[in-house]
Formats: structure tokens, sequence, C-alpha cells
């Protein structure tokens, strides 16, 4: 039976790359995400290249539909073997910590930590079993480098950060790899680039930060090689200056 790669917040740019990148060594492909209709334009768009996918609708806001995912993915296509997480929304923008309350800061936590943990406690058991598997998690610069003005999602991403990696120092000696990418850059063709440009982030954080844009088909290709080689926890774009 061919692996299985379980792809939490499908889209135009990361999520499609990836679904590729992973079809092309035989993964099948779940892809998950809120709309429907873009998730089915992606299954056939993939068949075309020869690539099996399904499409889950679900929204990752609640923790309780993720974990439903998981048994859907389960169920069609019989085990997950990767996960990919990085559901952030077109338009997603950030709140200056002052004016950040517990209502917003609710839902990123439900949105970014929660419903990967869920994620993360539904397939875990499975791979330790089989002793192989891969957890992935897509974060923002602001996880690992807070700054003022910018916060909201950061708490949240901060919090799956210190959470993959105390989880991969647990699981990696069991044949199980768990990651993060930190990106302080747009993904070309996402949602997100498709709704801000960096000169727009620019102007909204009064000028403290400007956002590199990556291509997706070349970070899908990290995160192929992270997965497969297994060398380090986390992966930084751009890599941090030297102290």
């Amino acid at each position: 039976m061919s692996q299985v790669i379980a792809i939490f917040g499908a889209g135009s740019g990361l999520g499609t790359s990836l679904a590729r990148r992973f079809g092309k060594e035989g993964f099948r492909v779940a892809l998950v995400a809120r709309r429907a209709e873009k998730l089915h334009a992606i299954v056939e768009d993939l068949a075309t290249q020869g690539v099996e996918a399904a499409a889950f609708p679900a929204d990752l806001f609640d923790p309780a539909n993720a974990t439903a995912t998981v048994a859907a993915i389960k169920e069609r296509f019989g085990r997950i073997d990767v996960v990919s997480y990085q559901p952030i929304p077109g338009g997603t923008s950030f709140v200056p910590a002052a004016e950040l309350d517990s209502e917003q800061l609710g839902r990123y936590v439900n949105l970014l930590l929660l419903s990967p943990v869920a994620i993360a406690h539904a397939v875990l058991p499975e791979m330790l079993d089989r002793k192989a598997g891969g957890f992935l998690v897509t974060g923002g610069f602001t996880a690992a480098e807070p700054q003022p003005y910018i916060s909201g999602i950061g708490p949240a991403m901060a919090g799956i950060r210190n959470f993959v990696y105390s989880l991969h120092g647990e699981v990696a000696d069991s044949g199980v790899y768990a990651g993060v990418a930190t990106l302080a850059a747009l993904i070309k063709d996402s949602e997100s680039y498709q709704a801000m440009t960096p000169e727009m982030l620019a102007e909204a954080t009064g000028g403290t930060t400007g956002l590199n844009v990556i291509d997706p088909d070349e970070l899908a290709q990290t995160y192929w090689q992270l997965y497969t080689d297994r060398k380090q926890v986390e992966y930084r774009f751009p890599a941090p200056a030297a102290s």
C-alpha cells in the first residue's frame, strides 16, 4: 500500500506544491481546507499529473473537526504517513499585543496549536507502531522572534513550535520525524501572498519588518529534504544572522 501525506491548509501555494513533490515519490495525497470547490480543482489538476488525491473539506478552527478529518482520511486511504500543517487563511493580519484580547487569541490558538496537537495525537500511535512517519508544521517568524505591534498569530505559533521541538525529542529515535519551518516570507501564489504584498505588510507594521517571497516548489523540496534527511528540527527562512 502506497504512503499517504495529509496536507492541512492545502491551497494554491505550498499545499499544491507539497502534493506534487510528495506525489512524485508515489505518495497519495489528502487535501484539507475549508473550501471544497478549490480542493476539488486541485485534486483534478493532480490527477492530470498522475497523483492520486482526495479532498476533505474542514474548518480547522475547531479542533474536533481536525480529529474527525484524520478519521475520514484513514477511512479513505487506510493510513497517514506524513502530516503537513499550514492553514493560514488569506487576509490574516497581525494584532498589536496591547489590543489583543482572549477571544481573538483563542481562535488563533484553536487553529494553530490545538488542532495540530489533536492531529498529532490521532496519527502518532500508528506512526510509532510502524517506526516511520513525519509531522511537519509551518509557522511565521514572530513565533521565534516576537516584535512590537505584530502579535496575534505569533503566540499561538510559538506554542506549536514549542510542541514540535518537544515531540521531536521524544519520537526521533522511534523512526518518526517532527519538524517546523519558521518563515519570514510570503509564499508565492498562496492566499496570503495574493492578499498582502511585502510593501503592504511593512506599512501595516510601521516599517518594522519586510518579508521575502519564497517559491512554493522550492519550499516543498526543502520539506521533502527535512522529512528524508531528518537532520534538523527547525528550518528558518531566511536563516537567522549569526550572533
